[in-house]
């Protein structure tokens, strides 16, 4: 049924919503609070980790529990390589904003869904029909062009940018593997939970590095520190919707989906921060709503 599904539309809009807020807060604590971006991340991943644990007792309705004995075979195996691809995934992020603009790390993710087309084809033999190929190309083109403003190439911040897209995309292939397997399914609050235990391990130790400790000391007040709190419950709820939407919709449609929330998302920065709204990005956005049509169109093929 895929999002024609009740249950997948109302997790689909609450993706949306928590990343919308996230996406808010992130913004303000970093620009109007001064906040640290890697005490950021850090805190976004123990919340998650937190909250993941909390929600394998209380599923708040998101899914089934399941009742086994033991853990699947390759359990830890399979939750360190998706926290590692979680991790190489923000942290590739932060590494391609060092170098380049936001809008252009955006513009180079608008090729994702092309990426996850041949990701699903190796690892779970998802076949994508050529009608639906097609499609895809407005919905790419539509978010570059939403995005494309003030680009400045950078050699460095491309290939970071890029790989951050890999990672992402075999992330989301991968954990749709896991949680859609015909002998074991996992839950989605297992993969939040265990998968950012995994990537905490790697990333806190990683971040305390990167880290301007001295500033995060000197910025913290009671107002920065719940800002934070609240941003990391938001985080949660942005990545579990995620999974559980998963659970619905083949990667392909949940890649063009996340290509239509970030072309929301542009639309509604300029709409809450006052970005300029430029000639490109409201041709993009039309663009991106026709490649959507097209998209469910060709699906039927």
């Amino acid at each position: 049924l895929g999002l024609l599904n009740v249950r997948a539309m109302s997790f689909l809009i609450l993706w949306y919503i928590f990343s919308a807020f996230t996406l808010f807060l992130n913004k303000y604590i970093l620009s109007t609070l001064k906040g640290d971006p890697s005490f950021l991340g850090a805190m976004q991943m123990v919340m998650t980790t937190i909250f993941g644990f909390i929600q394998m007792y209380l599923p708040l309705g998101m899914y089934t529990p399941i009742d086994r004995e033991g853990k699947p075979p390759h359990f830890w195996r399979n939750m360190v390589l998706v926290g590692t691809m979680r991790f190489g995934t923000v942290v590739l992020g932060l590494v391609a904003l060092k170098f380049v603009a936001v809008s252009f790390t955006e513009t180079v993710k608008s090729s994702a869904p092309l990426f996850t087309v041949f990701i699903s084809q190796v690892l779970i033999g998802e076949y994508t029909g050529p009608y639906t190929f097609l499609s895809l190309i407005p919905v790419m083109l539509g978010l570059a062009l939403c995005s494309a403003y003030e680009l400045s190439f950078n050699i460095q911040g491309f290939i970071a940018a890029l790989a951050t897209n890999l990672t992402e995309c075999l992330q989301n292939v991968y954990s749709k593997l896991l949680i859609s397997g015909e002998k074991y399914k996992y839950t989605p609050a297992e993969l939040q939970f265990y998968t950012s235990l995994a990537s905490m391990g790697i990333q806190i130790p990683f971040l305390l590095i990167m880290m301007d400790t001295t500033s995060v000391r000197n910025n913290m007040d009671y107002t920065l520190f719940f800002t934070y709190i609240i941003n990391g419950i938001f985080f949660h709820f942005q990545s579990i919707t995620a999974y559980v939407l998963m659970s619905y919709i083949s990667p392909v449609t949940h890649s063009v989906a996340n290509t239509v929330k970030r072309a929301f998302l542009i639309w509604l920065s300029v709409i809450l921060f006052g970005n300029p709204v430029t000639f490109l990005s409201g041709i993009g956005t039309v663009t991106v709503t026709i490649g959507v049509l097209l998209y469910t169109k060709a699906k039927e093929y």
